[in-house]
């Protein structure tokens, strides 16, 4: 069982990198929620799925088929956390959306690039401040 678990793992953790190196930002968010699952699938795996030895001991032994509680603890709050990343990355979509009109990381990096319309371009030896001579002069520098 721990084997088909692992073999899961690694397919959902392949998956989701392969989404994320996509340009569309709707795989790139989708890419980040497999990978999410696929790693805390991982997590709750490696409390032993069989049950046969416990995380605690009392006075009396081990309880008999008891689990490891750490793992399911920390899986539930990792699930809690993706969903809320989950939420405001689809937010940030559709703010890019709005503002872009496109969900492609090229074109909205391009524009991200783009200097600020209220800041004024350095001024260049000869007294012209043209944003093509500004440019310029920056790759010299």
């Amino acid at each position: 069982m721990e084997i088909i678990a692992s073999i899961t793992v690694g397919l959902l953790v392949a998956i989701g990198i392969w989404m994320m190196l996509d340009r569309g930002l709707l795989r790139v968010v989708l890419g980040v929620i497999v990978l999410g699952n696929g790693v805390n699938l991982a997590v709750f795996v490696s409390g032993r799925l069989d049950g046969r030895a416990a995380a605690f001991v009392s006075e009396s032994g081990a309880p008999a088929l008891a689990a490891n509680p750490l793992p399911q603890a920390l899986v539930l709050t990792a699930i809690v956390i993706g969903f809320a990343l989950f939420v405001f990355a689809l937010a940030v979509l559709k703010r890019s959306w709005e503002l872009h009109d496109n969900v492609e990381t090229d074109r909205i990096t391009a524009v991200a690039e783009e200097p600020a319309p209220d800041l004024a371009p350095k001024p260049v030896a000869d007294g012209h401040a043209t944003p093509a001579r500004a440019a310029e002069t920056e790759g010299k520098a």
